[in-house]
């Protein structure tokens, strides 16, 4: 197993809970978590340990964002009008790899980060290989013509596990995706219920 695909289920064994409904993930069989003290009963969380779980879950979701990148996410999304927890799930919606994710070019949201950082993608025709790059309304993403008889394209094509959503429109036999609208939270394909409020909570309180 790959340090990142181990990384992967890890994610999803701390959490309890298979994150991205992936048919592999090891939280299908065990509903503990990893380690040697992982089958304790689950003790009752605080308010705290509600917050922090959220937000490692929301962190973990889109490749495990570091401390900082997912602060710096949040705090874009406290300087917008608007809802905080809705502002925050547009940007990481928004986010160039998630794009890639959820126009099914890929079959993971890891495989989408190492997808664009390789240079396999153009974004209204100009190459970007920043994940966390910020794609607007009607952009139009893109496999470059070298990029497109990839295996890692070709198997999640055909995945049957999840759909794209109706904000990206993807056309799969010319390997384009534009980006219809800014989703709100009510949009999002999340396999498992995502807190954003939570997060809210976590940072006015935590900084």
């Amino acid at each position: 197993m790959t340090k990142r695909t181990s990384a992967k289920y890890k994610i999803d064994r701390r959490m309890g809970e298979n994150i991205w409904g992936r048919p592999k993930s090891p939280v299908n069989k065990r509903e503990y978590g990893p380690g040697q003290h992982g089958q304790r009963r689950k003790s009752k969380l605080s308010d705290f340990g509600l917050q922090l779980r959220a937000k490692q879950k929301l962190k973990g979701y889109y490749g495990d964002l570091t401390e900082k990148q997912f602060k710096r996410i949040y705090s874009d999304a406290a300087r917008v009008k608007g809802d905080t927890g809705e502002n925050l799930i547009g940007l990481l919606e928004r986010r160039l790899d998630a794009v890639v994710y959820r126009a099914k070019f890929v079959p993971t949201m890891f495989a989408a980060r190492q997808f664009v950082n390789h240079g396999h993608v153009m974004v209204n025709g100009r190459r970007v290989n920043i994940p966390s790059y910020r794609v607007k309304e009607g952009d139009v993403i893109e496999v470059r013509e070298k990029s497109k008889q990839l295996g890692v394209l070709l198997e999640a094509v055909q995945l049957a596990e999840r759909d794209v959503p109706d904000y990206v429109d993807a056309d799969h036999s010319k390997m384009t995706a534009t980006f219809v609208r800014v989703p709100s939270l009510a949009d999002v394909p999340y396999a498992v219920i995502m807190e954003p409020n939570l997060v809210v909570e976590y940072y006015a309180k935590n900084g």
